[in-house]
């Protein structure tokens, strides 16, 4: 292997390692958003802890969309 060539991978390798730090990141950022928002969502909706996620679904898009015809 010459020396453009070892240079050339790690010029790879240090590109691939920057991308991986992005997505970790990106995903802890994610994470950190859905809990905020689960965390809303139980201080007005205290019944969703007992709720199964397919309700919860329902319930919300049931709310949702009986807002959006009382403003529409």
């Amino acid at each position: 292997m010459t020396e453009n060539e070892k240079k050339a991978l790690q010029a790879k390798h240090r590109q691939e390692a920057v991308e991986a730090r992005n997505r970790q990141k990106e995903r802890k950022q994610r994470t950190r958003r859905l809990i905020q928002q689960g965390a809303i969502l139980e201080s007005v909706f205290p019944e969703v802890q007992f709720m199964e996620l397919d309700a919860l679904k329902a319930e919300l898009e049931r709310r949702l969309s009986a807002g959006a015809a009382e403003n529409g």
